[in-house]
């Protein structure tokens, strides 16, 4: 059967054929997956067992149940200083990946550009290639902890650019972005009349005294903002399907349409459960930080008594492992540990030119297994490359 151009180019990815070569390690310890593996908390579930039981069983409205919406409004209004009307500004989605992909159709025709600090989260690209449009990578760099300079930015804008997104914080690199750095990106974004794309799923997962600011909270940005977030990430709910845009009127409403395309509204029982993580108590978010903080420390340390090292994340659950001493290629690192050690990693490189030198792990598997890995990794005659140099 003949497909598209476009299809074919997602079913060759270079990801899939690692994971292909992964399955036939029973044994495989996996840091490669990005799903939190502890579990929703309990009033979480609770509240979505209640919501069955109540008939949430059908379709609600469709930029999402009323409830919801006024409950993100207040939270947005509180935690990110961001005033959104309920009924017009904020639509529901089944997941931040439906709302990334809602967000880059709207924006992108034909040979369109949207802007994207690289290493960067890969749907992006294969959310434009839907739209047959480009991602122009803007590089980032360790010695800047992974956040975008200005003026990268500034000399790739062309008569094509459309948007531009930040991801803070940073799938793959667990990069924060300061406010200072925003404020800099705010003022490129108004002096070239750039839409920017502020996703932030991420959001609740900060280390080590980090702060969250939101773009749409800087004056001139609220306009020309589109705000990306979910309850995925941050309190372990990701095959629940919830995301959410916040944007301008006329932008939610035209999103809207193709959102009725798609999926029509998110699953209403898991709209009820989101009201009660919004609404509910907060502790398990903490406890979820605190474990991934936990991991990611042991990791690192553990990464520098095999001889390798990393950048420290200030958020989500990955670490970005440096290899840039071993002499390979990140996709000839991470097969060659698969092969010697049995432990799936994704190469810096499946995330843009900027990530060649480095390899991401997910710290979503407990410490024991953490320290298995690690000694794995320290038999390995790849990883022992990097301790004879």
């Amino acid at each position: 059967m003949k497909l598209s151009t476009g299809v074919r180019r997602l079913a060759e990815r270079p990801r899939n054929t690692l994971l292909e070569a992964a399955r036939q390690y029973p044994d495989l310890i996996s840091l490669g997956r990005g799903d939190p593996d502890l579990p929703t908390p309990d009033h979480i579930i609770a509240a979505a067992k209640g919501a069955l039981d109540g008939g949430h069983t059908h379709y609600t409205h469709l930029h999402g149940d009323p409830v919801l919406r006024r409950a993100l409004a207040e939270k947005l209004e509180r935690d990110n200083g961001i005033h959104a009307d309920p009924e017009t500004e904020i639509l529901v989605t089944t997941g931040a990946q439906e709302a990334l992909y809602l967000v880059v159709q709207a924006l992108l025709d034909v040979d369109d550009e949207l802007l994207i600090p690289d290493p960067h989260y890969t749907s992006y690209d294969l959310a434009a290639l839907a739209a047959r449009g480009r991602v122009i990578p803007v590089p980032t760099y360790h010695e800047d902890d992974f956040v975008v300079r200005p003026d990268e930015i500034e000399r790739r804008i062309t008569a094509q650019t459309r948007a531009l997104a930040i991801v803070s914080p940073n799938n793959p690199t667990g990069a924060v972005y300061p406010s200072e750095a925003l404020a800099r990106i705010a003022e490129v974004a108004i002096r070239h009349e750039l839409v920017v794309i502020s996703d932030e799923i991420y959001e609740l997962q900060l280390f080590a005294g980090q702060r969250h600011t939101s773009l749409g909270s800087f004056p001139g940005m609220r306009e020309r903002t589109i705000t990306i977030n979910g309850f995925s990430k941050g309190y372990a709910m990701t095959g629940w399907r919830v995301g959410y845009i916040v944007a301008p009127a006329d932008v939610v409403a035209a999103l809207g349409a193709l959102h009725h395309t798609l999926t029509i509204c998110a699953p209403a029982f898991a709209q009820q459960a989101a009201i009660a993580a919004l609404t509910g108590p907060q502790e398990a978010v903490a406890e979820l930080v605190r474990t991934y903080d936990e991991r990611q420390r042991l990791f690192v340390r553990g990464l520098r008594e095999i001889g390798l090292d990393a950048f420290e994340p200030r958020g989500t659950f990955y670490v970005f492992v440096d290899i840039r001493r071993i002499g390979v290629s990140s996709q000839e690192f991470t097969k060659r540990l698969l092969d010697e050690a049995r432990v799936l990693m994704y190469p810096g490189s499946y995330f843009g030119t900027a990530g060649e030198g480095f390899a991401r792990a997910s710290m979503t598997l407990p410490p024991a297994k953490l320290r298995e890995a690690l000694d794995r990794m320290g038999s390995a005659e790849v990883v022992r490359r990097a301790r004879a140099r």
